[in-house]
């Protein structure tokens, strides 16, 4: 497997798809960044040389395209500044609620995690 960014890209795959593998860069912008550098989107990983890959790091460095370590540092500082300005956003960030106005009624799983039961109160007091 070659290695992009500090992401280990399968050899097998179309370098177009590859790419994909790293955090930041979508199937857009991998189209974008090879038809940049004139490299033919079908190209394997493996048929491709080290220079190949010096030519796409310098392009993405070029265009001024933040990945992997980088923009998650970027995508947290963002998180984090909405936290300490208690803004409604920040506050849904930390508890883990959905953060774009999805309502939490009958769905947001993913979000807030497993189910946990509330209630059973009611009988366990009116018993008495």
């Amino acid at each position: 497997m070659a290695r992009f960014s500090g992401v280990e890209i399968p050899n097998e795959k179309r370098i177009e798809v590859a790419l994909t593998y790293v955090y930041g860069i979508g199937p857009e912008l991998s189209k974008k960044v090879l038809n940049e550098c004139k490299i033919s989107l079908d190209t394997r990983v493996k048929e491709m040389t080290e220079s190949d890959f010096a030519i796409l790091r310098g392009k993405i460095n070029e265009l001024g395209i933040p990945v992997e370590g980088e923009l998650r540092r970027i995508v947290s500082q963002n998180i984090r500044r909405l936290q300490e300005i208690k803004a409604y956003r920040g506050l849904r960030h930390k508890f883990g609620l959905p953060v774009r106005g999805q309502s939490t009624r009958r769905n947001a799983r993913t979000r807030k995690g497993k189910r946990k039961t509330v209630g059973g109160l009611k009988k366990i007091l009116t018993k008495k």
